[in-house]
């Protein structure tokens, strides 16, 4: 080609951009053949290979585990009427992990309900202890209505918190059984530190454990078992759908032995006085009474005591949380004198005709202290067992002891469970003293002396027995020598408990026949230290009065009440059984500084035993 007389030429390389294009579209082809590889390779990847992880990752976050605590078991008296009950209570909770800010959404909250500086210190130490993710902490028990209501008016401004319905416990008879049923409490940081992992997992859900008493002896068998239900929330945490649940198991109910009728009986008996009332059945052990006075009302400590409630509980004198039953230590005073005759017979140390002249004291060879006896003046110049049993003669057991000896005397009351612990189905009980020569040397490292014996015969000195330990000495003799371990379950989910015979003591007939007489001589004849209760008795009753010394009196004094402090008279006791042909109940009572058994602690017995046999027995 020509132009203008210059001829122009063809530069372009057809075949060359031909081929460059081709390769771009080749490359670009790959290119993206390659993406639709790593395309394919990452849906296999995310379809296929990781499908299941992927699954449980979103039914980690869309279906959660919920715990689902066991229903209490109940605790009946022996008649079936309810002493622990579970009743239902609105309690509001915060899941922290889905609240927020903790510490403003509780100032909201308590501008709408009631929310105490202790409720929140509980949260605070609650929030503290292991929980898991999501489980919520208890802030506010006890929700009323009206505060659901104001509550339900902005409830969408409340993140994380909850408002469930609990069992919560109840005690219908209040402080009546406080002593002895006890209470479950909040579980706190030292019992949780105690946990092992199977424990963890029990209490799953559950606020709440026993604290003292049966509630606590039995805890294993009143928790039941924790279920689960796994439920599926959204995005805010609220519940769409149960997926599917294991049902919890309900913990075993338990019957007692414990009538109310007579726990109610002695209680009255005991109403503005500090004291101890306990009654055993004597066929199977079982306990039928058990009073502590002054009580409490256990209500208070469910769902966690105030601090003024707790410091009016604490620091009052006569120390109404203190079981006198199981944990009082009294000098027993004259009760022991039924066991303390019957050793002397059995170990034939007296007769039935052994008699002393009693001039009012009693004094050893080359001793110049003179052991006095309770009656100024003495009981006459020919003092039997009988006499000294019915009229409770202190120097016939002064010169009994002296002649038995601490060793048998020791001996013999262990048949009676004096110095152990009885067994009994409840914690903390206190094992008292019976002496010894080999305690005194181990405790004191002192010998043991004859005025020693005389002590404890009389049941002062080292001497100590809880009111329990007396009721079973009490049974004991009314059985004739069977010691039978003392329980307040009759049965457990439907199981009755098992008797427990700790010895049978092989004595004399005869012997049992004159002390048992003798007995119920202090009740029924004319000089009987407690004739005073059998005044229109319909039962025959046999028993034992006693006067326990609070302080010591010098030698050269008198007691004279006007002049000691209340606290400081001396505490009134009795024993006794009925009735006295075939024995049902075996009742011990103390009224502490009641000075006189025979006026303030037989009429007590007598009241119990008036119920057992109006009510109880028919």
């Amino acid at each position: 080609m020509k132009w203008a007389g210059t001829e122009i030429y063809h530069f372009r390389d057809h075949h060359h951009e031909e081929r460059v294009i081709n390769n771009r579209i080749l490359f670009s082809a790959i290119f993206v053949f390659i993406c639709i590889l790593v395309l394919l390779a990452r849906f296999y990847s995310l379809q296929i290979v990781k499908y299941q992880d992927f699954v449980t990752q979103s039914d980690k976050n869309r279906i959660q585990v919920r715990p689902m605590p066991p229903n209490r078991g109940l605790i009946f008296d022996g008649a079936g009427e309810l002493l622990a009950d579970n009743r239902p209570s609105f309690t509001l909770s915060i899941v922290k992990e889905r609240a927020g800010n903790i510490d403003t959404l509780i100032e909201r909250l308590a501008a709408v309900i009631e929310i105490t500086d202790k409720d929140k210190e509980n949260f605070y130490k609650f929030l503290k202890q292991r929980r898991r993710p999501y489980e919520a902490v208890a802030l506010r028990y006890r929700l009323t209505e009206e505060e659901m209501a104001r509550l339900a008016v902005d409830a969408h401004e409340y993140q994380g918190v909850k408002i469930e319905a609990q069992l919560v416990r109840y005690y219908p008879q209040g402080d009546l059984f406080a002593h002895t049923i006890g209470y479950v409490g909040r579980i706190n940081a030292r019992e949780q530190a105690s946990f092992s992992e199977d424990d963890y997992a029990r209490y799953s859900g559950t606020h709440s454990i026993g604290k003292i008493g049966l509630e606590k002896f039995y805890e294993d068998a009143l928790l039941g078992k924790v279920g689960y239900e796994n439920i599926e929330t959204n995005a805010h945490g609220r519940v769409l759908r149960v997926v599917d649940e294991t049902p919890p198991e309900p913990g075993k109910n338990i019957e007692l032995f414990l009538r109310s009728e007579l726990q109610a009986a002695a209680a009255k008996q005991l109403e503005g006085k500090r004291g101890s009332v306990v009654a055993i059945d004597v066929a199977t052990g079982g306990v039928l009474a058990m009073v502590s006075a002054p009580s409490y009302n256990p209500n208070l400590f469910v769902t966690g005591i105030s601090y003024a409630d707790y410091n009016e509980l604490n620091r009052s004198r006569d120390l109404p949380l203190f079981n006198r039953s199981i944990q009082g230590q009294y000098p027993p005073g004259s009760t022991l004198k039924p066991m303390l005759g019957l050793g002397g017979l059995h170990h034939q140390v007296v007769t039935y005709q052994t008699r002393i002249s009693d001039p009012g004291y009693y004094q050893l060879e080359n001793d110049e202290r003179l052991y006095r006896d309770w009656k100024k003046g003495g009981h006459g110049n020919r003092v039997d067992l009988h006499q000294a049993i019915v009229e409770s003669c202190d120097t016939y057991f002064y010169d009994m002891a002296f002649r038995m000896g601490i060793d048998r005397m020791h001996e013999f009351g262990i048949h009676y469970g004096l110095g152990e612990r009885t067994g009994l189905d409840i914690p903390s009980e206190r094992s008292g003293l019976w002496p010894s020569r080999a305690w005194k040397r181990a405790r004191r490292n002192l010998h043991w002396f004859p005025g020693d014996s005389l002590n404890v015969s009389i049941g002062q000195g080292d001497v100590l027995a809880t009111p329990l330990q007396l009721a079973v000495m009490t049974a004991t003799l009314a059985s004739r020598g069977k010691l039978i371990q003392p329980r307040l379950a009759k049965s457990i989910g439907g199981q009755p408990t098992e008797m427990v015979v700790l010895g049978q003591q092989q004595v004399a007939s005869e012997y049992w026949d004159y002390i048992i007489k003798s007995m119920e001589d202090v009740v029924h004849s004319r000089r009987g230290t407690a004739k005073i209760i059998s005044r229109k008795i319909g039962y025959r009753m046999a028993g034992k009065t006693g006067t326990a010394q609070v302080v010591g009196i010098a030698q050269d004094a008198e007691y004279d009440r006007d002049k000691l402090e209340e606290r400081q008279w001396d505490h009134a006791l009795f024993i006794g059984f009925a009735p006295v042909e075939n024995p049902e109940i075996a009742i011990a009572v103390i009224v502490e500084n009641g000075e006189h058994g025979s006026s303030q602690a037989s009429p007590v017995a007598r009241a119990v035993a008036d119920e057992y046999f109006k009510k109880v027995r028919k």
